[in-house]
């Protein structure tokens, strides 16, 4: 009897890990990993970087101005606040599982995070300060010269070690142990039958056809209004600025769906502030579908199971600046 019985439950056993490992195989949303840092002192010195509000020109705004690790790793803004408070063209997508990405920006312009981290230190509309300006102020700096020679093996400070300090401890900045990703690995009680049933929605109308992948998104180009054409007056018109192509007008980069709940208002305008709302259009203007409020409601309980463990991070204690260090300007004409 008792041998019986453990076969019944080794049976039982085989059967759910085979449940569980074809769950894995077959959908095409996959768990986020979490980060493996090799570089720790990389990682640190990007991270001071990364809050160093003395790159911009103002001497106020940092990355972390636009991409809050508090808030979703972006600003809960329509568009972003930049230099002399000026009002950005378009939405701050967020930092978090950004590594994930194909490109960067809503129009991939950057081909990864490190090409990525020069270009707002340079916006006039963003940090409003330029490369030079910018080495110039960290070189000024002996704990930075002695960070920098330490991590790269030379104390010279340079753009691209810049920029590659701060997209190494981008790449940290990954979600993983979301209750979707626990249900893709075995736990069936991570999710309600509620979410369930969005998720059955979300790939039954086709939303996981540009939604699959590790970050539920942001692996390809898509246009932005394909059965009805999206209204809006932000002028920003996607791929095209980059490729020069017509075929590429309204293409914009495919938004990852982790941790959505946090990072409204959502699309490249900041036009909807709330996630039923973006379902509704999404469903509508992408794949012709018009769902009901039980449909939505249900979508909207499987979205937010894909919010994951947010970065912990120690506020780093930045040097202080010397009587050699360039001053800031924060209400200077640029």
């Amino acid at each position: 009897m008792k041998k019986l019985l453990s076969l019944a439950v080794a049976v039982s056993i085989g059967i759910s890990a085979h449940v569980h490992a074809d769950r894995l195989s077959s959908e095409l949303i996959k768990p986020i990993e979490p980060a493996v840092v090799t570089e720790p002192e990389k990682v640190e010195l990007g991270k001071k970087l990364w809050f160093d509000p003395r790159l911009s020109m103002s001497g106020f705004i940092s990355c972390n101005s636009c991409h809050n690790l508090s808030m979703g790793g972006s600003d809960n803004l329509p568009t972003s606040i930049g230099h002399n408070w000026a009002e950005g063209p378009i939405n701050s997508p967020t930092v978090l599982n950004s590594s994930l990405a194909v490109a960067q920006f809503w129009d991939g312009r950057a081909a990864d995070l490190k090409e990525q981290a020069g270009g707002p230190i340079a916006n006039p509309l963003e940090m409003a300060s330029n490369h030079a300006l910018a080495v110039d102020v960290i070189n000024s700096i002996p704990q930075y010269r002695e960070e920098f020679a330490r991590v790269y093996g030379s104390p010279e400070v340079t753009i691209e070690n810049i920029t590659d300090a701060i997209a190494v401890f981008e790449e940290t900045l990954v979600t993983p142990n979301s209750r979707f990703d626990l249900w893709l690995k075995g736990d069936d009680s991570a999710l309600t039958a509620q979410e369930l049933a969005g998720y059955e929605t979300f790939k039954s109308i086709g939303c996981v056809a540009c939604h699959n992948g590790p970050a539920a998104g942001g692996t390809s180009f898509q246009r932005m209004g394909v059965v009805e054409p999206y209204q809006t007056d932000n002028p920003a018109e996607g791929r095209v600025a980059v490729t020069g192509k017509d075929a590429d007008r309204f293409n914009f980069k495919v938004p990852t769906l982790r941790n959505v709940e946090l990072t409204y208002p959502y699309f490249h305008d900041g036009a909807y502030w709330e996630l039923e709302k973006a379902v509704d259009v999404m469903a509508r203007l992408q794949l012709g579908r018009q769902l009901n409020e039980e449909e939505i409601g249900n979508v909207v309980a499987f979205l937010k199971t894909l919010t994951g463990d947010q970065p912990e991070l120690s506020m780093p204690i930045l040097p202080p600046s010397t009587n050699d260090t360039p001053r800031p300007q924060p209400f200077g004409a640029k």
